[in-house]
């Protein structure tokens, strides 16, 4: 039996992707073209991309909202679950990742479908309009309670919450963990378990992004427990 290593999680992530994913000129140039910008080697795994993807089709998404562009990497994977005049807005921090992420989308023929908003997301998050149908969160993670509530805000009764990177290398155990990222993503799951707007659950991953995971919430309907502290109403 092999065993459990990093190694063998990225062969096994990487034999899957073979398997399921046919060959992408398009993404293989988004991510090449994030390379070759020196960006954060950190966008969503091939068949994480996928997922996004499917649950937007399984969710019938007219309106996607992603917190976190970096490349424009996830962006494609979902915009093309889009169908025709279907809108998606992604909001990214940096200038120069937005400026990458634009020319991947324009190449990967989204982009008459993709709305990339430069600027901290939670200065763009109020000049928003909601609702949407699926709100993809993979930005800092120290803002992650933030984000969810924007995303209970913002997105419909039956709409989904996708919130990335919850596995943080098995840290979010500690509670005495004083990494900022460890901490916001314990209390972003902390939220999604006791928040009447949300209906979640969670799985923890392992593969090309090492030991990871995600969330992934239906938006109830229900009334919160009340805004986050410094955020503005819509």
């Amino acid at each position: 039996m092999a065993e459990s290593t990093p190694e063998n999680w990225a062969a096994a992530d990487r034999w899957l992707a073979a398997a399921l994913l046919p060959h992408d000129p398009e993404l293989d140039a988004a991510v090449t073209a994030q390379r070759e910008a020196a960006l954060p080697e950190i966008e969503v795994a091939p068949v994480a991309g996928k997922l996004l993807h499917l649950l937007a089709r399984l969710v019938g998404a007219q309106r996607i909202l992603e917190i976190g562009t970096l490349g424009g990497y996830s962006t494609i994977w979902l915009a093309r679950a889009l169908p025709a005049g279907g809108t998606l807005v992604t909001i990214e921090a940096e200038p120069a990742h937005a400026g990458v992420a634009r020319g991947s989308i324009d190449r990967a023929g989204v982009g008459d479908r993709v709305d990339v908003r430069v600027g901290p997301a939670l200065d763009v998050l109020p000049t928003l309009a909601g609702p949407f149908d699926l709100v993809f969160i993979d930005a800092d993670k120290e803002s992650n309670t933030a984000y969810l509530d924007w995303a209970a805000r913002l997105g419909r009764p039956g709409g989904l919450v996708v919130l990335d990177n919850i596995g943080r290398d098995g840290e979010i155990v500690r509670d005495d963990s004083s990494d900022p990222k460890v901490r916001g993503t314990r209390e972003a799951i902390e939220m999604l378990g006791s928040d009447p707007r949300f209906d979640a659950t969670a799985l923890q991953t392992v593969g090309v992004k090492g030991w990871d995971g995600v969330a992934i919430a239906i938006l109830t309907g229900e009334a919160g427990t009340g805004a986050v502290a410094g955020d503005a109403t819509p």
